[in-house]
Formats: C-alpha cells, structure tokens, sequence
C-alpha cells in the first residue's frame, strides 16, 4: 500500500536507520527480488501480448483480403496458436493471468481490447 504524498521538504543529510527504507519525493518504494521480478515479468509481457495481437489482427486483414496462399493462412493460423499458447505459459510460469497483462490507463480505459473484432 503506498503512502499518500508528503508535500513537505526532506533533510538530504539525515542520516537513516540500517536497513530504512530509502524516501524520495514522499513514497516510499518497496522493491524485493520477488516482486520486481513479477513486475517486469507482467510489463514485459504485456508489450509482448499487445505486438501479438496487433500481429493477429494484421494476419486476420490479409487472410480477409485473399493476398494468402492456404499454404500461408495454415502457417499462420499454426504459428498465432503457438504464440497464444507460448504468452499462456509465461503467464503461468510467472503466476499472471492474461486479464494481469491489460493495464489499466486510467481515463483512456484499458491498454488491451477486451474482447476481440
């Protein structure tokens, strides 16, 4: 849970307890290896999933367009499966879920489509 901002000038040369969480700008941040690990995990992967689905949609306009031979249109239906089921098991692997790789923007809504066109 994060602190709320405190507006109010630190001492630069105070000196800190051992092991005190270090204070900039008013939050303070909480960073073990776990957690790191997990969030760069999820950012990672979320960049991943939007370039694959961007990918998918890309394929699915050419296929719509008949530039595909079906030699072409099997390969790729082939190889989005496996990207979709490679992303499944990063996920798992780093204990996420699909819906963890679509962030929240705030106003702009979400960063991924929930569902699909």
């Amino acid at each position: 849970m994060t602190e709320p901002f405190d507006a109010r000038p630190h001492d630069p040369d105070a000196v800190l307890p051992a092991g005190a969480p270090v204070r900039r700008g008013g939050r303070r941040i909480e960073a073990d290896s776990e957690t790191v690990q997990r969030d760069l995990a999820q950012l990672v992967l979320t960049v991943v999933e939007l370039v694959r689905q961007l990918v998918e949609r890309q394929c699915i306009r050419r296929v719509d367009q008949g530039d595909l031979s079906d030699e072409q249109v099997e390969e790729i239906g082939v190889t989005l499966m496996r990207l979709e089921e490679a992303m499944e098991e990063l996920c798992e692997r780093f204990g996420l879920s699909m819906s963890d790789l679509n962030l929240d923007l705030g106003p702009l809504g979400t960063l991924l489509p929930t569902d699909p066109d």
